[in-house]
C-alpha cells in the first residue's frame, strides 16, 4: 500500500526526470534533497523506505536527536541551515555535505573540527545572489575570494555553490538568480583551484525546483511536495 509520502515521491521524481530531459540533461544528474526539518522521525523513515536516498535538516540539535534514530538507514544527511561555529562539531560528525558555508570564519570552524575526527568534510559555499538584507550567504563579488581561502583548508572539500533566490509566486521570475549562480559557478572554474571541482549547484525549491533544473541545478531541496506543509 503506497503512503501519502511514497505518492508524493514518485510525483517529484517524475517531475524532476521530466525536467531533466525538457532541459537536455540526464536525469540522474539531479539530485533530491528531501528537505525533513520539523518533520518527525517516523516519517523520515517512510520516506527512505520509498526511495529518498538525502536528507536535508536546518537545525543541528533537531537533526542530532533523529540522525540518532536513524542513522543506520541508507541515506546521505545534508545541512542547509545557517550554521553557528560552535554547532560545527555536531555538523561534521553527522552531514555528508554542509551547504552553508558563507565566511571565512565557518569554513576554518568545520575544518578544524574536521581535523579532529580526520574527515574531509564536503562543503558548499553559499551565495546571496539576489543581495537582500534577510537572506543569508555570501555576496556574489567575494565567492572568488572565499574560495581561494577554502582550498588552504586541509580537511575541506569545495564542491560547488548553493543560493536561496527571492520567493516569487512565479517561478519563471527566479530563473535570473539561478542563471546568476551557474555563472558564478562557471567563472570560478576558471580559476582552476586545485582540489575544487565545484560539480554541485544546489537550488530549487518545491516552487520553482523545475525553473532551477534548467538552469543547471544538481541538488534541489524539496519538503513540502514531500511531506506535506509543516504544522
Amino acid at each position: 500500500m503506497m503512503t501519502a509520502i511514497s505518492q508524493n515521491l514518485t510525483a517529484i521524481q517524475t517531475h524532476i526526470t521530466q525536467a531533466a530531459l525538457t532541459a537536455g540533461r540526464a536525469p540522474d544528474e539531479v539530485q533530491l534533497v528531501a528537505v525533513s526539518k520539523t518533520i518527525a522521525a517516523e516519517d523520515i523513515r517512510r520516506a527512505i523506505e520509498s526511495g529518498v536516498t538525502v536528507l536535508g535538516e536546518n537545525y543541528i540539535q533537531e537533526a542530532r536527536a533523529k540522525f540518532e534514530q536513524l542513522s543506520a538507514l541508507p541515506a546521505a544527511w545534508h545541512f542547509i541551515g545557517h550554521l553557528q561555529t560552535n554547532k560545527a562539531k555536531y555538523a561534521v560528525r553527522q552531514f555528508d555535505l554542509i551547504h552553508t558555508v558563507d565566511s571565512s570564519r565557518v569554513a576554518k570552524a568545520i575544518n578544524r573540527e574536521a581535523a579532529k575526527i580526520d574527515k574531509i568534510q564536503k562543503i558548499l559555499i553559499q551565495v546571496n545572489i539576489s543581495k537582500e538584507e534577510t537572506k543569508l550567504g555570501i555576496e556574489t563579488e567575494k565567492v572568488a575570494e572565499l574560495a581561494e581561502e577554502i582550498v588552504q583548508l586541509d580537511h575541506l572539500r569545495l564542491k560547488g555553490l548553493m543560493t536561496m533566490p527571492p520567493f516569487f509566486n512565479a517561478p519563471e521570475k527566479v530563473r535570473p538568480f539561478f542563471r546568476r549562480l551557474r555563472d558564478t559557478r562557471d567563472q570560478l572554474r576558471q580559476r582552476n583551484l586545485p582540489g575544487v571541482d565545484l560539480t554541485e549547484l544546489s537550488m530549487g525549491m518545491t516552487g520553482d525546483f523545475e525553473v532551477a533544473i534548467a538552469e543547471g541545478a544538481t541538488l534541489v531541496r524539496i519538503g513540502t511536495a514531500i511531506f506535506g506543509e509543516r504544522a
